[in-house]
């Protein structure tokens, strides 16, 4: 193939320089073949003599080089066209498979290029969300702050102009008995002593000897010993004042308390903390004073023998008394020498679920100290949901005597015992609740109250009295306050 195509060449070469040749063949004299190749001249007419046809000679040489070299040139580049065919050829025969599994390579990098931009975006729309949400709350937590800056403003104010007036001595005067004053003496008013005000300066001004010790009366509700009843209806509960808040989410419900009658080696300001999220709750918290208690510092961690159920745990005389996870027992652990000492099953009392308050939280079984003593807040089939008022031996955990009410338990969100007399809240997260029902085991009868009671928080997961700080204390939304109280003369 290469040979015929050039000498396919030399005669096109040969025929644009306008010559002819002649090819001929013939044997030698020795009987070999020849080919002789005659080309008659471009310019001469005739053969010029010998000295003549050097010059001839030399310029067909050049010639001849001259067109020896185009022949290697076309030849170079004849080879160079066959080899490109032959790779095209090549590529169109294994091109479909190897440009296939090409673009499933790219493809395959595309596809993972786009899942890749798909999980970032994922990530940064998460990013973004928890961005949104930690606005909302600072946000929410600023409004918060203001308002409370506000009102601490508010009250720093009237406390200020009150004490202003008490260094002037401008007591509100009735000038109509000016003249029954004896002389000498300060002018006052005569005061209404069945209104509210009354009864708070009164409390304010009153010094009341430590030694006054609490007797029971008659009636059931307790006295001091000149027979003044320190107790009465509650009228009146303050402004929440928060104390601190929990670190963690363990923390969004719990109980807190101190012991009114508390027991060497601890004070009235020993503090306890339970955070009541989880399934195993044993953990409880005990701070020596209330620095330690607004730092977050304990002073020791008591690990209960067994998990303890939802928020209704008191302290009371030195132990912990609370209720057993799923179960309808009564605990009373010491907590000087870290032990169980008594166990009571309530009989028939519902738990885990049954009859709790209307918040839930496994509320069934509610404790409660008050200055009459230890008693439980619980309900029973038999008394159909309603809430049942126990009183409890606190060495025996034995049922003393017990009350059924006619308030449903799941209608209210909690309860608390003053003076003897059980009082309901009617919701947990209502900003302005109220303190709704009130029942009296001395008269067994019950009866509607519309005490204002705000949920700061807006989830209030525990409401206690404490009798010795005659406050309310509550865990609301990871927070926990405490209330003033103001009760009538009874």
């Amino acid at each position: 193939m290469p040979v015929a195509q050039l000498l396919l060449l030399t005669c096109l070469v040969w025929g644009l320089e306008a010559r002819t040749a002649q090819l001929r063949k013939a044997n030698d004299p020795s009987g070999r073949c020849q080919y002789i190749f005659s080309v008659a001249s471009p310019s001469e007419s005739s053969c010029p003599e010998e000295g003549q046809a050097t010059p001839a000679i030399q310029d067909l040489q050049r010639d001849s080089s001259a067109q020896r070299a185009d022949l290697e040139s076309t030849k170079a580049r004849l080879s160079s066209l066959e080899g490109i065919l032959h790779q095209l050829a090549l590529g169109q025969a294994a091109g479909p498979s190897q440009t296939h599994e090409g673009l499933q390579r790219e493809l395959g990098t595309l596809r993972r290029e786009r899942e890749q931009l798909e999980t970032q975006s994922r990530e940064l729309e998460v990013a973004y969300s928890n961005l949104l949400r930690d606005k909302s709350a600072l946000e929410e937590e600023k409004r918060r702050l203001g308002e409370e800056n506000a009102d601490l403003a508010q009250r720093l104010e009237s406390r200020s102009q009150e004490a202003a007036r008490l260094r002037k001595g401008q007591c509100p005067q009735d000038h109509s008995s000016s003249q029954d004053v004896p002389p000498g003496s300060r002018e006052v008013s005569k005061w209404n002593v069945e209104t509210v005000n009354f009864q708070e300066l009164k409390s304010e001004l009153t010094e009341v000897p430590a030694s006054r010790i609490l007797k029971e009366s008659p009636s059931g509700h307790p006295v001091n010993e000149e027979g003044d009843a320190g107790c009465g209806e509650l009228v009146w509960v303050g402004e929440p004042l928060t104390l601190r808040r929990a670190e963690t989410i363990a923390g969004k419900y719990g109980v807190w308390m101190r012991d009114p009658k508390p027991a060497y080696p601890h004070t009235r300001e020993t503090t306890w903390r339970i955070d009541t999220v989880g399934t195993d709750i044993r953990q409880v918290f005990e701070y020596d004073g209330v620095p330690q208690f607004l730092q977050g510092y304990p002073s020791k961690v008591h690990v209960l023998p067994r998990p303890l159920e939802s928020t209704g745990a008191v302290v009371y005389r030195g132990s912990l008394y609370f209720q057993g996870a799923e179960s309808r027992t009564l605990v009373r652990y010491e907590l000087t020498t870290e032990a169980v000492k008594a166990e009571k099953e309530l009989p028939g009392a519902g738990y885990h679920g049954q009859f709790p308050y209307s918040w839930g939280g496994y509320t069934d079984i509610d404790l409660a100290v008050d200055e009459t003593g230890l008693w439980v807040i619980y309900s029973t089939q038999g008394a159909k949901g309603a809430i049942v008022l126990s009183r409890l031996n606190p060495e025996s955990l034995a049922l003393e005597q017990t009350w059924e009410t006619n308030i449903r338990k799941q209608s209210v969100a909690n309860a608390f015992l003053i003076c003897g007399r059980l009082y309901t809240v009617s919701s947990y997260s209502a900003r302005d609740a109220t303190v709704n029902f009130t029942y009296d085991p001395a008269t067994g009868r019950s009866k509607a109250l519309s005490v204002p009671f705000k949920n700061r928080y807006k989830y209030s997961s525990m409401v206690d009295y404490n009798p010795l700080e005659k406050k309310l204390f509550a865990w609301d939304n990871f927070n926990m306050v405490t209330y003033d109280i103001r009760l009538s003369r009874v």
